[in-house]
């Protein structure tokens, strides 16, 4: 038996959007059913290096398919200036869950971009207007290529407005999607006042406030991954319709984990899962609803159906390295 060597052009090549936005909703209807397992994410903090680390295991049951595996990755903000190295990495172990063989050891920094903007696609699909056609970016990092990407896939994304400080970032995006979409540079508020609105910047203070948003602008909140983040003005998300991955992950670390833990939101401020909403158990988007709002932290179930995925195109198409790892023959 082998296991399979996937770097991250691999995982890039191997991961067709749309098949992965729908893994991807299969396990958050796993994970909402009761066919998943998912231990909390577990941290290992490293002041002395200001980083961490986290590890994030998952088994999911998808009914035509089932699979497990773990991820482990950091966040290392001095990277970039200190090593010349990514501030975030990762490595996903992909096991087969009937005898635990590891199928697949693969590029876990790739799959992170592409299943977060996988999650993103499917809030929005329950989330936005039906005929949503802008949509806007605060944050031109790596993570806002997979939101366009995901995005657009579910919906006709026409115009896109992109935010950053970082003028460099804005130009790398608009020359790469500037044949493929009306993308331009714009304002905060000009992004917000779009159909669809991805923030994906590691903000501790809010940069979005309510004169920023439209009144039906669907946003998804991507960024606040650790406790302390915050990226979205209180007044926003207690006028909003509030959905979140995950009880447990989003009140530590997503983005109501500030007004959380100063007892500004509470439960009757959150209006469900995404899972209650993908499996029907809630509605999505209403004709009375204004803004809408997902906070997404990022589930390890979501990174096992996106490792799904990849190791089965991946498999039949011969690609990767293949290497003998426990030398059982």
């Amino acid at each position: 038996m082998v296991t399979l060597l996937l770097n991250k052009e691999d995982v890039d090549e191997n991961t067709p959007m749309p098949e992965l936005i729908s893994a991807v909703e299969d396990a958050f209807a796993a994970y909402e059913t009761g066919d998943a397992q998912m231990p909390a994410k577990s941290y290992i903090d490293l002041p002395q290096y200001n980083g961490d680390f986290r590890s994030m295991p998952a088994y999911l049951d998808a009914g035509s398919w089932d699979a497990a595996g773990i991820k482990w990755v950091n966040v290392h903000p001095d990277n970039p200036d200190r090593f010349d190295l990514p501030t975030v990495m990762g490595t996903m172990v992909y096991s087969d869950p009937e005898n635990a063989y590891p199928l697949s050891i693969m590029d876990g920094t790739e799959l992170t971009m592409k299943r977060t903007g996988a999650a993103a696609a499917v809030a929005t699909d329950h989330l936005a207007v039906e005929d949503a056609s802008s949509f806007g970016l605060v944050g031109a990092g790596v993570q806002s290529y997979t939101q366009l990407e995901a995005i657009s896939q579910i919906r006709d994304i026409e115009e896109v407005v992109v935010s950053d400080l970082n003028e460099a970032r804005i130009e790398q995006f608009i020359d790469y999607f500037g044949d493929e979409f009306d993308v331009r540079e714009g304002t905060i508020s000009e992004a917000g006042h779009c159909d669809v609105l991805s923030t994906v910047t590691p903000v501790e203070d809010p940069i979005v406030h309510p004169t920023d948003i439209g009144e039906h602008t669907h946003v998804n909140a991507m960024g606040a991954d650790a406790e302390g983040k915050h990226e979205i003005a209180d007044d926003i998300l207690l006028d909003a319709k509030v959905v979140i991955d995950d009880f447990a992950q989003t009140t530590h670390s997503g983005e109501i984990n500030v007004p959380w833990s100063e007892g500004v939101i509470d439960e009757d401020d959150i209006y469900g899962e995404i899972g209650q909403i993908v499996t029907g158990k809630k509605d999505g988007r209403t004709p009375e609803d204004g803004v809408t709002v997902f906070d997404s932290t990022g589930l390890a179930i979501q990174d096992v159906a996106a490792a799904h995925v990849v190791y089965e195109h991946a498999n039949e198409k011969d690609n990767g390295t293949e290497f003998d790892l426990l030398g059982v023959r």
